[in-house]
């Protein structure tokens, strides 16, 4: 049996949960998934930071279709627990009326800050809205989301790794890591 790997961030204990093989593997699914979906189309995806850049970065970039991608920044976690409130700390500048829109987020957890993404989104009369999570937290929902493209369905547990942190470290693992 192989000895359980275990990495310090800060003052919490961590061991992995998904490989970096597993999460490329699924995100080049995800990929063929949206190219088959928007044929002929030039979605724009948005991309919500920080956590969703290593995703967001693998993703499109094994997607060969036109596109255009803009960035945003939402806040809604203090250390490991989401405050319930959420605050836009970058916004978006560009023109999405009668556009197709892709959200790229890095987690879906307890809904509330896709759920107020989405309804400023939509509030700005996009052709379509759809959502790609790495990763999501079904027991965690307080709000339906609708996610077209999901990574992997974990547990309602705090995760860092491949663009999630703690307390801003750990994003630049390769893979992600559970809270022990």
């Amino acid at each position: 049996m192989t000895p359980q790997i275990m990495i310090n961030i800060l003052d919490k204990k961590f061991v992995p949960l998904i490989s970096r093989e597993v999460i490329e593997n699924r995100i080049a699914a995800i990929a063929s998934e949206i190219e088959k979906d928007y044929q002929n189309r030039c979605p724009l995806f948005i991309v919500v930071l920080n956590g969703a850049f290593l995703f967001a970065s693998e993703l499109v970039k094994r997607i060969p279709l036109s596109c255009e991608i803009t960035f945003i920044k939402l806040a809604s976690y203090n250390k490991t627990q989401s405050t319930g409130s959420v605050r836009e700390i970058i916004g978006l500048n560009d023109d999405i009326a009668g556009r197709d829109i892709i959200i790229i987020e890095d987690i879906v957890d307890t809904g509330l800050t896709m759920a107020q993404l989405l309804s400023q989104i939509n509030d700005l009369e996009p052709a379509s809205v759809a959502i790609a999570s790495l990763l999501h937290k079904p027991d965690a929902l307080q709000t339906e989301v609708d996610i077209r493209y999901t990574g992997f369905n974990i547990e309602n547990k705090f995760v860092v790794g491949y663009g999630l942190d703690y307390d801003g470290i750990g994003r630049n693992l390769d893979a992600i890591y559970v809270l022990a």
